[in-house]
């Protein structure tokens, strides 16, 4: 037995060192209910996971760039709705102005509603959605739309309502061709122009419903995607409660073992001394 150099003591003592640190790493596991405490517990994992959870947020923000293009597309929709009613009420009052029991009088109260659903229409393609405009004039007016964490885009097509092209637009229909149904003749040419353009609206509304499925769909495959993302974050950083308070258990145990036997390794150099005395 010596007394200079206690080793039982410093090897319990290195122990109770290693008992203590598996102890609190092992409760800040359990408090944050992470397992990557500190970089030294995964590296690897740590960067994997950063990477996971930044393109979990770049996708949220997709998201919320898909729901408001679904309420652009949406408001659209809505005026498109409201435009049909007003060509289909224009096609009524020709009809009726048509009809040769009517006098021009007659014709020419019908033209004072005309002209007011003309200006109408004619003021809904001025419409806009917070500033951005709903309905282009250009044939090749785009909106770009995020579709993915990588910011890539797909062009979303603007309607043309105001396109005074005949096969395309509406404008044609409060042309000076299309300004009035004060008379029979005049009826007749504007119920030919306003059948183009419930026609045009037609397709115009078709375009609209698929732009509306392909963000309906994007915004479905982004919700997905980020589950997965989510999944694989937890799986890499999330703790295992149940495993985790084995461990701390077996922690707590060990450090409250090695304090008893550091105290008795410390009692063993005065156990010599009484050797000598």
């Amino acid at each position: 037995m010596v007394i200079n150099t206690n080793t039982a003591a410093m090897a319990s003592a290195r122990s109770l060192a290693w008992s203590t640190t598996a102890l609190s790493k092992s409760l800040a596991r359990l408090s944050s209910g992470s397992k990557i405490t500190s970089p030294e517990d995964d590296a690897a994992g740590l960067a994997q996971s950063m990477r996971f959870e930044a393109q979990i947020n770049r996708n949220q923000a997709v998201k919320s760039n898909l729901g408001n293009a679904v309420s652009f597309v949406q408001t659209q929709d809505g005026f498109l709705q409201k435009v049909q009613a007003s060509l289909d009420r224009m096609s009524e009052l020709s009809v009726l102005s048509q009809d040769i029991t009517k006098t021009n009088t007659d014709r020419s109260n019908y033209s004072v509603e005309f002209r007011q659903l003309q200006n109408y229409i004619s003021d809904i393609g001025q419409k806009d959605f917070n500033g951005v405009t709903l309905f282009s004039t250009a044939g090749t007016a785009t909106l770009g739309v995020t579709i993915d964490s990588n910011a890539a885009t797909f062009g979303l097509s603007l309607v043309e309502l105001t396109s005074t092209v005949a096969t395309t637009g509406l404008a044609h229909i409060y042309t000076a061709a299309t300004s009035a149904i004060t008379t029979s003749t005049s009826a007749a040419s504007a119920l030919s122009n306003i059948q183009t353009a419930i026609q045009n609206l037609a397709d115009m509304r078709a375009n609209v419903g698929a732009n509306l499925q392909r963000l309906n769909l994007t915004d479905d495959q982004v919700a997905i995607y980020n589950e997965n993302l989510s999944a694989a974050t937890s799986r890499i950083k999330d703790v295992d409660v149940a495993e985790e308070s084995t461990r701390y258990a077996k922690a707590n145990i060990l450090v409250q073992s090695g304090t008893a036997m550091l105290a008795q390794a410390n009692v063993m150099p005065a156990s010599a001394l009484q050797l000598i005395g």
